[in-house]
């Protein structure tokens, strides 16, 4: 081996190094994942001499933070998951599944970011520039604000934004950009970990937003290294079932805002188009007077969305009944059905359940747990719940009916809705302020549910 290289193997989930293979990874655990990288062993050495330059820290009460480092895309729904907007100099990871929409999000952000006269260049290391053109043509009409650039070669692509000096970058994607300076292939660790590290000195330095798209394992997390995640000022999770039309841009990390806001959007011809009221698409084709069918309310950061939880319980031809989930925690509804069985007396333990949450999205917030336990024991007892009542509410394992937090924006969206009758915690009702044109029911425990359901 030449000198000045070693050898070194890395964990193609976590990132691990290792001066040897190693059969299971120490980090995640995972089998069979080292592979046999190169590197140089110089690369300390760039560090030395940063002593004899003066460097000067500063005072926190000098520091001025105006809202003017922040840029408006005019796609209202990526601004809230965003905060409010674009941080210049920030960087921002876009993960997803294969087909979701990563690159026609991020081809219409430059459309929105041209039309307000913002400078932007799209790199693109997977497609032509013909193919970006037919996707674009799609979209709308662009200006001359956008300028197009097909290659992997990070040293090519830094010079490219030196002379070009763009406000916004965009790198599809991450894992096919490579840095001539480390010997192993695009997408390993080392060049995604190399690569991220200079693109992050780009942005810092120049003051550019760079947004990169990552590719995602089986397992839904962005491929490569979790330092990718770490280096990164916002990460954002595209979610949704490619052959459905909704999709859920959620963020996951975020320097500069919450973590808890999404943003939902619907896949058309023309591209991605916001959804303004996520509870009305939500609701829409409700079934009327169906058992097993009951309307909670989930608060997603600021955003209350109403959404359908439907069950259906009957008698198991087998010995063993079978528990179906889908979009919510299988192992929560589980224990849910277990307190009713202890608590209520509901003799399920030979009934097969499935419980579906309407509209493919996805949901773990405690508030749904009363509308999971009244739509079994509709389903259960094939009484059909009043189509115009919301519930929301956390289980606890005696049975009890716990608060939740933000019960007044859920019940002002019921409201707004056209709900008549919301069925929540007593601990809510009574600190509950202000008027409603709404029936409010509080209830403390399973056995009061039962009553009014």
């Amino acid at each position: 081996m030449a000198k000045g290289k070693k050898s070194v193997f890395f964990c193609q989930n976590c990132g691990y190094e290792s001066p040897k293979w190693l059969g299971q990874c120490p980090g995640c655990r995972e089998w069979n994942t080292f592979v046999e990288e190169t590197i140089s062993s110089n690369a300390g050495r760039l560090t030395q001499g940063i002593s004899s330059v003066k460097i000067k820290p500063v005072l926190l009460s000098e520091i001025e933070i105006n809202e003017d480092n922040r840029v408006c895309t005019g796609m209202a729904e990526l601004d809230r998951v965003l905060g409010g907007g674009i941080v210049q100099g920030s960087m921002v990871l876009v993960g997803g599944d294969p087909g979701i929409g990563k690159s026609t999000l991020l081809l219409q952000v430059c459309k929105l970011l041209c039309d307000k006269e913002h400078k932007v260049l799209y790199v693109s290391g997977e497609e032509s520039l013909r193919q970006i053109k037919m996707r674009a043509q799609r979209i709308g009409t662009f200006n001359d604000n956008l300028k197009l650039f097909c290659d992997t070669n990070l040293e090519q692509i830094r010079m490219v934004i030196e002379q070009e000096k763009p406000e916004a970058v965009i790198i599809d994607s991450i894992q096919t950009m490579y840095n001539a300076e480390v010997t192993s292939a695009p997408g390993s660790v080392s060049q995604v970990r190399e690569s991220t590290g200079v693109l992050m000195k780009i942005a810092k330095g120049m003051g550019i937003s760079v947004f990169i798209v990552g590719h995602v394992t089986k397992d839904g997390s962005v491929a490569g290294p979790r330092v990718l995640e770490h280096m990164v000022d916002t990460v954002l999770y595209f979610e949704g079932d490619r052959h459905a039309s909704y999709r859920i841009l959620r963020g996951v990390k975020n320097r500069f805002g919450s973590t808890n806001e999404i943003g939902v959007f619907e896949m058309q011809e023309c591209g991605l188009v916001e959804v303004k009221n996520p509870s009305q698409v939500m609701l829409s084709g409700r079934p009327t007077d169906a058992s097993g069918s009951v309307v909670v309310c989930s608060l997603e950061g600021t955003r209350p969305i109403l959404i359908e939880i439907q069950a259906l319980v009957t008698r198991t031809n087998f010995g063993l009944p079978r528990r179906t989930a889908v979009g919510i925690d299988y192992n929560r509804v589980n224990l849910l059905m277990a307190v009713l069985e202890k608590r209520v007396g509901m003799a399920l333990g030979d009934c097969d359940a499935y419980v579906n949450l309407a509209g493919g999205m996805r949901l773990g917030e405690p508030a749904i747990d009363l509308g999971i336990v009244v739509a079994i024991i509709s389903s259960y007892k094939n009484r059909a719940v009043d189509p115009e009542t919301l519930i929301f509410g956390e289980v606890g394992l005696s049975g009890e009916v716990r608060g939740v937090s933000q019960a007044q924006q859920r019940v002002k969206e019921a409201e707004k809705m056209g709900f008549t009758t919301c069925i929540m915690p007593k601990a809510n009702l009574d600190v509950l302020q202000g008027s409603y044109n709404i029936h409010l029911i509080g209830v403390s425990n399973l056995r009061e549910v039962m009553e009014y359901v």
